[in-house]
């Protein structure tokens, strides 16, 4: 007997087990083989537990889930977790719609199955009925274009994987030792560039995402106490109107980290908030500290608080974007294209970029209950990915942070995981210096290979002078 397989493409089981979380599924019966008939259907799907539909017609893929059994009740079931979906090849994310509140799911009853607004098998043949409105609400134009014809007709069950991974995706080492050799990793920091006494490091992201919460909890993880230098809210509107710039000393009094921390307005998704051309200017180290913003215009080169005159020690050399986790699948297109226009403005400067994750806590229970399961939550795991391939971020860019947001004593776990992040943050830096150092000596190679063959070639030597002026 031949093995039956799924008729769902990887795109299309990638996109449904996006809707489904952290599961695998289990093919219990496939129309084409089993036959499009009620019987059939009960025969291979009834007390099987959670379980997915998936019916295909000419252009889509579409179909429920219910976390109940089907039994031959014949009566109504209520579940709160039930949805309608559909797969559309012009779609980039699956079309989920919830039932009407208050409403039963489907009716339980010996016919195929019957979710009121999606009726499968109707009369024990490969068609459909829709009824939008009965249970669910949906545009039949969206959930499956019209066409009632089914061309497969397969279920599965939905087994759980659990919501921790079996292994963490990135090893951290929870240790007290571990905080100490990450503390003196970064205080010993010095760039390969003489001139250059600290790595700058700009703070980019939304409004509320904890760009000054980060800050804070940084110095206060060094300073041995809660801090709170940076002013830091929950309003709609951006707290942070100036550019400030903050160090961050060892101890009350101790010497300063070779590290600036370059806070930015949040950016929002009207046309308020940080100008992109604003952000150039930081980037290039035009701007002065506490340059006040203005909502209306970026500022110009002729203005008091532009800095005309820069070297490399005033210019931003790694930027990191701040993103609530939370809030990852709430993005508007019009804030993910915010940051694709300063991916490449950033990129073209050629300065590495880091994304922070922030209020992992807050997103998953379980990192919650315990900070050391960061990296072994599905949850967070998967919102890593989501970020980074909706921002164009490798995932080895994608650090999850926890702020110090309502404690007032520190916590070993969430230093280390700060501690982390920072030295990722000058690992980055490091290579921004190291592609000026190569830059800056292709720059003297040249000058030795002219001025080596003066007396051969006088002529060059003078053009290669005049450019460089």
């Amino acid at each position: 007997m031949s093995v039956v397989t799924s008729s769902l493409s990887e795109d299309q089981q990638k996109k449904l087990l996006s809707l489904l979380g952290h599961v695998r599924l289990h093919l219990l019966y496939k129309a084409s083989v089993h036959g499009f008939t009620a019987a059939a259907f009960h025969n291979h799907c009834d007390q099987q537990g959670p379980t997915v539909i998936v019916a295909h017609n000419a252009g889509f893929v579409f179909g429920a889930y219910t976390s109940k059994d089907y039994t031959q009740s014949g009566e109504g079931v209520k579940d709160e977790q039930a949805f309608l979906y559909s797969i559309s090849a012009g779609a980039d994310k699956p079309l989920r719609v919830g039932g009407i509140s208050g409403q039963c799911a489907f009716t339980d009853a010996n016919t195929g199955p019957n979710y009121g607004a999606l009726v499968f098998l109707h009369e024990d043949r490969p068609v459909f009925q829709s009824n939008p409105g009965t249970g669910f609400n949906f545009q039949a134009a969206h959930m499956h274009g019209g066409d009632l014809a089914l061309t497969e007709f397969e279920v599965y069950r939905v087994e759980g994987l659990g919501d921790l991974l079996a292994k963490p995706w990135r090893n951290i080492v929870w240790t007290a030792e571990r905080k100490q050799q990450l503390m003196k990793s970064i205080q010993d920091y010095k760039p390969d560039i003489n001139t250059v006494n600290e790595a700058r490091v700009l703070m980019v992201g939304p409004v509320g995402a904890g760009k000054s919460s980060f800050f804070n909890s940084i110095n206060s993880a060094f300073r041995g106490n809660m801090t709170s230098q940076a002013i830091a809210g929950t309003a709609g509107k951006s707290i942070t109107t100036q550019f400030r710039t903050y160090s961050i000393k060892a101890g009350k009094g101790g010497k300063a980290v070779p590290l600036i921390l370059c806070d930015t307005m949040g950016l929002e998704t009207t046309d308020a908030g940080l100008d992109i051309e604003d952000l150039v200017s930081i980037s290039k180290g035009h701007i002065k500290d506490r340059y006040q913003f203005s909502p209306s215009m970026p500022l110009m080169e002729n203005a008091p608080g532009f800095k005309k005159h820069t070297t490399l020690k005033d210019m931003i050399h790694c930027v990191v974007y701040v993103v609530d986790t939370n809030k990852v699948s709430l993005l508007t297109e019009k804030m993910l294209d915010k940051f694709t226009t300063i991916r490449k403005k950033i990129n073209q400067l050629g300065i590495p970029q880091i994304l922070l994750m922030t209020k992992v806590d807050e997103a998953c229970p379980l990192v919650a209950e315990d900070l050391n399961n960061v990296y072994r939550s599905v949850y967070i795991q998967r919102k890593a990915r989501e970020l980074s391939e909706a921002l164009g971020i490798p995932l080895s860019c994608v650090l999850p942070v926890k702020n110090y947001s309502e404690e007032l004593e520190l916590d070993l776990n969430t230093d280390v995981l700060l501690f982390s992040a920072v030295e990722q943050m000058l690992n980055y830096a490091d290579s921004f210096f190291e592609n000026q150092i190569v830059e800056d000596q292709e720059v003297n190679d040249e000058l030795e290979l002219y001025r080596s063959s003066d007396h051969l070639r006088p002529e060059l030597s003078r053009h290669f002078n005049h450019q460089v002026v």
